[in-house]
């Protein structure tokens, strides 16, 4: 067949169009049996292979533009996975794949809540609880997980569990989630969609099953301080950002910016330009999976844990983002191009933001004796989505900085998931009261960052750094020492940063330790600055928290990306996902647990690091009604990769704003005082 012209001057990384999409899904229907009820659970990019790449970025070769398709076709209960090639116009492979259940649709959620609502066993149920209009409930399918399920309910359907909540009123605007109908847990054939099974324990308190107080956080719902000025961000001359399609540069980063149903944003080919040649870092970076195990012993409670990634499609669930809301400034959007359950294109515009802000000192030097004094403000670059999962919602932040470092970022905001208590009971350990009658339960979110390293075109090599001390005592050796291996630290005072080559997957598995200034630093051993050091980068660990579940609990076996802060392995094509393609009701070990059992070497690799970020919640009032934002981060940050700061160039505030402030840099940051203000009115 004939090639689309639009496909073959495509970018191979640019996300698929919607035209893409429409054509990937009738080349896949013309040739083969989908099933007539089937659900097209994702099209997206399937990204070509490194050596493709790599053929493209030395000759221009354009590599085969193709399209991954997941399927689920409800009747047969099968999943399907296809490639579709949109240059030759063919289906490349088509597989079944045996006892996967792929991450619940959009549309399934919806149909799921008809579903549950429409059962006449759960009606009663909730009649129970005094409530006479069953319709002002809401039901929020979560995923079943594996060991979570009763006996009586058949684990090889593809299954949600709804739970349920009571709206103040019939508008579709107003949220349940002050007035949970604890007890009720029914679970849902989702490919026949039918309710297999409504367990209900009871409410919590026969008398007052319900917590009395409603939830006020809109607009219009509050009383609003009215002692609050406005606060601009003007760039008058525009942004300091180049964009031509899905190529950024900022202030010497150069990199792609993409996108999967999957994960939401994805970067390809991080770069840094240094004397006129942009060096690679990193050539693939995406928040991969994610955890959120919950810790209460209580049986409305336990089984909860969402894996938000691989579950649901995290960018599936991404927000249309607002100038103003989201982000202050100059913005640049990209949409996503995402699918239907019907295999149609489906457009979220604005899922993607980007825009600079002011981030504090950059760098700072006064000298009392000269009284000069040479100060530099920090700007950071923001690429960033927001996900709106149920309850929750997370932001992702990249940060770039001028400096040559990276920031990623989460925040977590939105509503707490509760229940219902008693109102005399006290949840505290395993939960918190966060009004009347209403429990927080402790929980934790894990979220695993995938970072294909590529230091100046690689091979890579891990280290551990982390502080050692120095035995004291006129005896006391000092490894360093090269001459006789033995000398004095007679005051106590010494101690080194000690690096620990990490050649297999098994040493590269590691836990955050603080207090021991402990980062992992990736080298290119072929490379060198001018101070003949290899060229890296550190990835330094920020807050963390470890994993309170047993190793031998449903949450490990599924998700044992979380048992370890650091894992490393060599690049691979088909590892991409650390619980593995399909997480959705599996029974666990897929992902970095057991591609690590091979223990392959990591050194002078195409290395990828897996950092799992961890955070430790313990709800409180102050979490209610809205949780204000938590913000949890891990950095890069250049070793050796330099021969001096790279952000020494950054000029000062006046000549970004062409005053004339002779002498120092210091002038034009000397901002108007209050005095001055009310002489200027």
């Amino acid at each position: 067949m004939a090639q689309h012209d639009e496909t073959v001057k495509r970018q191979p990384l640019e996300p698929l169009a919607a035209e893409e999409i429409e054509r990937a899904y009738g080349i896949l229907t013309d040739e083969r049996d989908v099933g007539e009820e089937s659900l097209c659970i994702k099209i997206e990019l399937a990204e070509p292979s490194k050596d493709a790449l790599e053929a493209y970025d030395a000759d221009g070769t354009v590599p085969d533009r193709r399209a991954r398709i997941v399927i689920r076709d409800g009747a047969d209960r099968r999943t399907l996975e296809a490639v579709v090639s949109l240059t030759d116009e063919t289906v490349v492979s088509w597989e079944h794949v045996e006892d996967a259940q792929p991450s619940i649709a959009i549309e399934e959620f919806i149909a799921c809540e008809e579903t549950v609502k429409a059962n006449a066993e759960w009606q009663a149920a909730v009649e129970r609880r005094g409530v006479e209009n069953t319709d002002r409930a809401m039901v929020d399918p979560w995923s079943v997980g594996h060991e979570f399920v009763p006996e009586s309910v058949d684990r090889s359907k593809r299954l949600a569990h709804g739970l349920s909540f009571l709206r103040p009123s019939e508008d579709a605007g107003d949220e349940g989630y002050a007035k949970p109908l604890t007890g009720i847990h029914t679970f849902v054939d989702l490919d026949r969609m039918e309710v297999v099974e409504v367990v209900d324990y009871g409410p919590p308190d026969e008398d007052e099953p319900l917590p009395p107080r409603e939830m006020a956080y809109r607009e219009d719902d509050v009383d609003l301080r009215d002692d609050l000025a406005p606060y601009n961000v003007d760039q008058p001359d525009g942004p300091s950002w180049t964009v031509d399609g899905h190529e950024l540069e900022w202030q010497g980063w150069h990199m792609r910016v993409g996108w999967t149903q999957r994960e939401g944003v994805v970067l390809y080919d991080i770069g840094y330009e240094d004397d006129g040649e942009v060096r690679s870092i990193i050539d693939r970076a995406s928040c991969a999976e994610m955890s959120v195990p919950y810790g209460t012993t209580d049986i409305n409670d336990r089984f909860k844990n969402a894996m938000d990634v691989g579950e649901y499609n995290i960018g599936r669930l991404a927000k249309s983002l607002t100038n103003g809301c989201d982000c202050l400034g100059h913005m640049h959007y990209w949409d996503a191009v995402m699918n239907t359950a019907e295999g149609e294109p489906n457009v979220l515009e604005n899922a993607i933001c980007l825009h600079e802000e002011d981030n504090g000192t950059l760098w700072e030097r006064s000298d009392w004796r000269t009284g000069s004094d040479e100060v530099r403000r920090r700007r950071r670059l923001v690429v960033s989505f927001v996900a709106a999962v149920g309850n929750y919602d997370y932001i992702f932040n990249w940060y770039f900085y001028q400096d040559a470092s990276i920031e990623v970022e989460v925040r977590l905001t939105g509503i707490d998931s509760v229940s219902a208590v008693g109102p005399d009971e006290d949840p505290a350990g395993y939960g918190e009261l966060v009004a009347p009658q209403l429990n927080g339960p402790i929980h934790q979110h894990f979220f695993n960052f995938r970072l294909d390293m590529n230091v100046d075109d690689g091979p890579n090599t891990l280290y551990r750094v982390e502080n050692q001390q120095v035995p004291s005592g006129p005896d006391g050796l000092d490894p360093m020492s090269e001459a006789d291996g033995r000398t004095h630290n007679p005051g106590g005072n010494a101690f080194y940063a000690n690096r620990e080559k990490l050649t297999s997957e098994a040493q590269a598995k590691d836990l955050i330790d603080s207090l021991k200034g402990r980062y992992w630093q990736v080298e290119n051993p072929t490379a060198e600055n001018s101070l003949g050091k290899p060229t890296g980068y550190r990835l330094m660990p920020g807050d963390n928290v470890a994993a309170a579940v047993q190793d031998d609990s449903s949450v490990m076996k599924r998700s044992g990306f979380i048992k370890y802060h650091l894992w490393a392995t060599p690049f691979r094509e088909n590892e991409r996902y650390p619980a593995g393609r399909y997480p959705n009701q599996h029974p666990g070990g897929a992902g970095l647990p057991a591609w690590t059992e091979a223990d392959r070497s990591v050194e002078r690799e195409d290395l990828v690091l897996w950092y799992t970020l961890g955070v430790n919640h313990v709800t409180r009032p102050e979490d209610w009604p809205i949780l204000p934002a938590q913000v949890y981060s891990f950095k890069l940050q250049p070793a050796n990769f330099f021969d001096e700061s790279p952000a020494i160039d950054v000029p000062p505030q006046h000549a970004i704003e062409g005053q004339d402030v002779p002498g120092h840099g210091h002038g034009s940051c000397e901002g108007e005082t209050e005095a001055e203000a009310d002489a200027d009115d």
